[in-house]
């Protein structure tokens, strides 16, 4: 089908990673191509393009960020997933859950084949496709798609959390060198990236709900000078829209204007 789209002269933009493995289709970040240098070439007729996974967006942005402050010896990522990733069926589900816990009554289990309501899972119930192993397979494979060479590669743990929106972050990140924290948060504000300091605006599945940059906070690891910890939360819908719109706009870009004598 998409093939015959492709024939017909029309440009596709992929939201549903259907194409991701396919070898003429390309997963893209705009944010992650204009942090690295790499400008689309200009065709006349593009590629599919695949929206990057939202958290794979997220991640890679944060940690090639923090690679301009220091060498990353290891980082570790845990991603709490939220229930609007499996569409309105997920987010129907998780209500359906929790009003039906409250009253004593059976939860539905049809998307997530397991209690997510008041709950952490690292693992759905066997009937839930996909399983969220092989999402968080997808959020590596993507990450090492749009972070570049030599980028640092996080150890990743994906976890189902009990919220309707809104991915939420905490990486432990270990550096070569002592962790200057102020050095690190010049560094990691701009673009994308909005930094928080206050108790009110922390980083949190709420405050990033309709935010177009990622909330970030960064601590210092009590238990190690070297280390430090990110935590940040990002409105998974805004982040996946936005990088569909970006994809689109570099392909308009390409096509001719005018009539072609």
């Amino acid at each position: 089908m998409w093939k015959a789209a492709r024939d017909a002269g029309s440009d596709i933009i992929d939201l549903s990673y259907a194409l991701e493995d396919e070898p003429e289709a390309q997963v893209r970040s705009p944010w992650l191509e204009r942090q690295l240098g790499h400008l689309p070439t200009p065709e006349l007729q593009p590629s599919p393009s695949v929206v990057a996974h939202p958290a794979a967006v997220v991640l890679a942005l944060l940690l090639h960020r923090l690679g301009k402050a220091g060498e990353i010896k290891q980082a570790v990522a845990t991603v709490f997933e939220p229930a609007s990733e499996r569409g309105q069926k997920g987010m129907d589900e998780l209500h359906e859950q929790t009003v039906n816990l409250l009253s004593f009554q059976q939860m539905p289990k049809k998307v997530f084949d397991a209690q997510v309501a008041f709950n952490l899972v690292s693992r759905y119930g066997e009937h839930a496709v996909p399983a969220l192993s092989a999402i968080q397979d997808r959020v590596l494979k993507h990450y090492l798609k749009i972070a570049g060479r030599d980028a640092a590669v996080p150890s990743l743990m994906l976890v189902q959390a009990p919220i309707f929106h809104g991915h939420a972050f905490a990486i432990h990140v270990q550096l070569a060198e002592t962790a200057d924290i102020d050095h690190i948060s010049g560094v990691m504000a701009g673009e994308h990236v909005h930094l928080t300091s206050s108790a009110e605006d922390a980083p949190s599945n709420v405050n990033a709900a309709g935010q177009s940059d990622v909330q970030l906070s960064i601590l210092p690891d009590a238990a190690q000078p070297n280390g430090l910890w990110l935590w940040a939360a990002s409105d998974n819908l805004r982040v996946a829209a936005a990088t569909a719109v970006e994809c689109a706009e570099t392909m308009a870009a390409s096509r001719p204007r005018g009539k072609i004598q």
